[in-house]
């Protein structure tokens, strides 16, 4: 294992967010499987692995951006793992490889991987309707919602209005949510726009799509990850935290930057942080409630991009972005069904998912043959933060491009 000396943060395979700006009127659209088609293939020259290029993309950590990194780099041309940064910023403990993480938004990844194994087992169809399966949770104006669009976020649900706030997350950090009162709050406002014509990437779909497997099942989300996905896969060092605000066993602690005079804050560098290691999860739920380590996270792409997590008759729709926009601009959408698709600088071509949770940072991405995969946990010093994160992107770089 290449160890850096100090703290700092790799990532991977771009999240692009979504905006919000008014949406087309409302008008039918054909049923999902007919606005899809199978993702071709593009090829390119991936390059060996670079270790020089890898271990400077996390070597001066601790950092002001991030405290903690660990990068896991394999597939059939060469591997690399490495960690940097300190486990503690009060004990400056040095932090070492293994370590549990938040990976956020990663967690979308397993939801549409149970709801494609249930479409597999005829217990469920992307062609279905929200309304049919799930009857009374969404207002009865709304139009007809096909499963499908929940997994590749072309449904057009709202999102709730929630103060986003450093004050307010931190204020009620602690606070459990239950998915349907997330749900509730959401569908108070309107429709965004008509499904199937635009691409928002919003928490509330994947929300929907956990009820659904709980319905579909009639057990709960967390149960059918567990046994569908993390036992199979071998992912021992992997849970669904649930309504438990603290990361079990051995972990990297989590820090916010919050404006002077914040409550709890202390000085780190030129900044002050708070420590956001212990808060609730249930308001991501089935969207970011994964607790894992960059060792599960590789067994899990490798055994979903072979198709031992979801056949392969069922697997494409996780490869295929849908031929929209985003919504509020005219740019085409990037997300596929549970992940998103990134054309590289060299023209590699990556799919993978990234997560943030305050004071983590997570990403898993491969080529689809896997010839590289990339999975890093960076504890960012403002994960949340908007636009792209430079350390990640240089992470992302240096593992599929230099």
């Amino acid at each position: 294992m290449k160890r850096a000396r100090t703290l700092a943060a790799g990532l991977a395979l771009a999240a692009l967010a979504g905006t919000t700006a008014a949406g087309p009127a409302l008008a039918a659209t054909p049923a999902y499987a007919m606005t899809h088609t199978m993702a071709r293939p593009v090829t390119a020259e991936l390059p060996p692995v670079n270790a020089a290029a890898l271990e400077r993309s996390i070597a001066d950590l601790p950092a002001a951006d991030a405290t903690a990194a660990e990068v896991r780099v394999g597939g059939s041309r060469g591997s690399w793992r490495g960690v940097a940064g300190v486990t503690d910023l009060r004990t400056r403990k040095p932090a070492r490889e293994g370590a549990r993480f938040r990976a956020g938004s990663v967690t979308k990844m397993f939801t549409t991987a149970v709801v494609l194994q249930l479409v597999a087992e005829g217990r469920l169809s992307l062609d279905d309707t929200v309304q049919s399966r799930l009857p009374g949770l969404l207002p009865g104006d709304y139009p007809d919602i096909a499963v499908g669009r929940l997994l590749d976020h072309t449904s057009g649900l709202p999102s709730p209005d929630l103060p986003g706030d450093l004050e307010s997350v931190y204020d009620t950090r602690f606070r459990t949510w239950t998915p349907h009162e997330y749900v509730a709050l959401a569908v108070r406002n309107p429709i965004e726009f008509a499904p199937g014509t635009r691409q928002h990437y919003v928490n509330i779909n994947t929300f929907v799509a956990g009820l659904l497997i709980e319905k579909v099942t009639g057990r709960t989300y967390e149960h059918e990850v567990t046994t569908r996905i993390l036992r199979p896969v071998g992912m021992r060092d992997s849970y669904l935290a649930g309504d438990s605000v603290r990361v079990r066993g051995r972990h990297n602690r989590g820090y916010q930057v919050v404006p002077e005079g914040f409550r709890d804050a202390f000085r780190y560098g030129d900044a002050q942080v708070v420590d956001m290691t212990e808060m609730s999860s249930t308001s991501t739920w089935a969207s970011g409630d994964l607790v894992s380590t960059t060792a599960d996270l590789e067994k899990f792409v490798r055994a979903l991009f072979s198709g031992k997590v979801v056949p392969p008759a069922q697997l494409e729709p996780m490869f295929t972005v849908p031929p929209v926009k985003t919504y509020g601009s005219d740019k085409p959408a990037t997300y596929t069904s549970g992940m998103s698709r990134m054309v590289l600088p060299n023209g590699v071509v990556g799919y993978g998912k990234t997560g943030a949770r305050y004071g983590f940072s997570a990403g898993v991405g491969a080529t689809r043959d896997l010839s590289r995969t990339l999975v890093y946990a960076v504890n960012s010093t403002d994960s949340k933060a908007q636009g792209q994160n430079q350390r990640t992107l240089g992470v992302t770089l240096a593992a599929f491009t230099e």
